[in-house]
């Protein structure tokens, strides 16, 4: 049985609605694997949409709590998880080791299991005694950013070959993916080959400085505009913010600019849920404002289906 923590209660001004936080710590007893997630659950008397958060490497499940939060306040669940092969453990211990910490969880055991990580917290919160009948099955969606994006992208359609088979690690219960600052796949020098299998509902976010630099691994914003372009999906959208960082959409405060960083984040999560309600609840006027509400902050936007940026 999963223990679980109630952390807060929040009710939020403007429109949005109450929700609750919890803490649930689980355990993939077939992998001998933890698995620990917050939950971001919302009050509502129908059937809720749910989200399920991968966060990016060094990170943990209070991540991205502005993604979260939002969502619940709107009436969708949010389910973060922490992958403890290649969370917020790496920073600890000796920092003489640090790179061999992250070269490891960058492997492809790990990535692999970081996917086997979000299918299990999934199965965990659908057949869960208080949460699992109130959701909606029909409106679940995956999101990440960076190392998530990719676990996002591997549990939606994503597929690589190894030893002359596909491998694919689809999750048929998810119907729409939510990808911020998705690298490409390490090694892989044909993004469409893995890609064009993705044939979900796709957001892409990213930012004309979101270059990720860690050791041994380099990946410019080119790739992440790569990685949109390569997705199969007949219906996916792209926002490019101007200047950022590629850590701006974590929870870090003044990364990417003191003002930018702000700005960029409530843009993410009203632009998240507008992408959340045009593919689940056929309502599209939210994200039709929203580029002209945002356009000051943009470099680029396709919206979905489109063929031109603006």
């Amino acid at each position: 049985m999963a223990r679980w923590l109630l952390v807060s209660f929040l009710l939020l001004a403007g429109g949005a609605s109450a929700f609750e936080t919890h803490d649930l710590d689980w355990v993939d007893e077939k992998r001998a694997r933890s698995v620990p997630v917050r939950l971001y659950w919302p009050e509502s008397d129908r059937p809720v949409a749910l989200v399920v958060f991968s966060h990016g490497i060094g990170g943990s499940r209070r991540g991205y709590s502005y993604l979260g939060e939002h969502f619940a306040s709107h009436g969708v669940a949010s389910l973060h998880l922490q992958h403890v092969g290649s969370d917020r453990s790496l920073w600890g211990g000796n920092p003489f080791s640090l790179l061999g910490r992250l070269q490891d969880a960058a492997q492809e055991r790990e990535a692999l299991e970081r996917v086997r990580d979000l299918s299990f917290a999934l199965s965990q919160i659908l057949a869960h005694e208080v949460y699992g009948a109130q959701i909606d099955r029909s409106r679940i969606a995956a999101a990440g950013h960076s190392y998530g994006a990719n676990t996002v992208m591997l549990a939606t359609g994503a597929g690589i070959e190894r030893h002359g088979r596909r491998v694919e690690l689809r999750d048929p219960r998810i119907k729409a993916a939510l990808l911020l600052s998705a690298p490409p796949f390490y090694g892989e020098d044909d993004p469409k080959k893995i890609l064009r299998s993705l044939t979900l509902p796709t957001l892409h976010v990213t930012a004309t400085e979101d270059t990720i630099r860690i050791p041994g691994f380099y990946s410019p914003v080119s790739d992440r505009l790569a990685v949109f372009d390569a997705v199969g999906s007949p219906l996916k959208a792209l926002a490019v913010f101007e200047g950022g960082s590629h850590s701006i959409f974590t929870n870090r405060g003044g990364t990417g600019g003191a003002e930018l960083n702000p700005q960029v984040k409530a843009a993410t999560r009203e632009l998240a849920l507008a992408f959340l309600q045009r593919v689940f609840d056929g309502a599209g006027d939210a994200l039709e404002r929203w580029p002209r509400t945002y356009a000051p902050l943009l470099a680029r936007w396709i919206s979905p289906g489109a063929t031109a940026a603006r």
